[in-house]
């Protein structure tokens, strides 16, 4: 998996064994969120299901019930059955550094994710972990269609890419969802989105950047302090 092979791999990293990554959260704010659920899944060359790995974590604070009517989660549930949020980061950081060495994580909306689970590991001592090489495919999709209109969740893009979406917002059918959306991106655009991961990693540093700029652009029309944090898969700052 190094650039060198980019353009003359035998197969693309969506024919190729990949993982995925999704978090079910108490916030919004990635940098103040506390994990609820946690699912990485690992995909075969053949877009199979091969292992899927889930959590339920007690937080150690209260679910606000505007979140738990997203993923259903409550408080009672963690209460009941949730494991020790250490434990729980710690192994989901272990796995996932694992994964980095052999194969992309896909993982939609990629800076949330990984900017909890970076915040969680500090929070609770555990070692942050190198998330590279990520595959994004909302940073793909903003970048090669640009000019669609419409929002672009998870939810509008699978049905967009034709890509089943069961149960959303929860771990394991988000993570599934964003493999499928992800691969039907390379298929859709061969030249930008198949070559080998880590150059793509790069490539979306600079595109989710790009995104954030003329996004910022925008949003000062009407608010000259509005702020976009461009960095990716990691977030830094707040958005606007």
């Amino acid at each position: 998996m190094t650039s060198s092979s980019a353009h003359s791999a035998p197969h693309p990293w969506h024919e190729l064994p990949r993982a995925a990554f999704d978090l079910e959260t108490t916030s919004p704010n990635p940098h103040e969120a506390r994990i609820v659920s946690a699912n990485i899944s690992i995909i075969n060359g053949k877009a199979e299901l091969m292992q899927s790995h889930n959590w339920l974590v007690n937080p150690g604070v209260p679910i606000p019930p505007e979140t738990t009517k997203i993923h259903g989660i409550s408080d009672a549930d963690v209460q009941a059955d949730g494991r020790d949020p250490v434990e729980a980061v710690r192994e989901m950081s272990e796995l996932l550094s694992q994964l980095f060495q052999t194969m992309p994580v896909i993982a939609f909306n990629a800076p949330y994710d990984f900017t909890v689970l970076r915040s969680e590991a500090q929070r609770h001592g555990v070692e942050t972990i190198d998330a590279s090489p990520v595959i994004d495919p909302l940073v793909l999709d903003r970048k090669l269609d640009r000019f669609r209109r419409g929002k672009r969740t998870l939810s509008v893009m699978s049905e967009f890419y034709n890509v089943p979406l069961n149960k959303a917002h929860t771990a394991d059918a988000d993570a599934l969802a964003a493999v499928g959306v992800a691969d039907e991106i390379a298929r859709r655009y061969p030249a930008e989105v198949q070559i080998d991961p880590l150059l793509l990693h790069s490539q979306q540093v600079q595109w989710h950047q790009e995104w954030a700029a003329n996004f910022q652009d925008f949003l000062r029309r009407k608010n000259p302090s509005a702020r976009v944090d461009g960095s990716w898969p990691l977030t830094y700052g707040g958005a606007a």
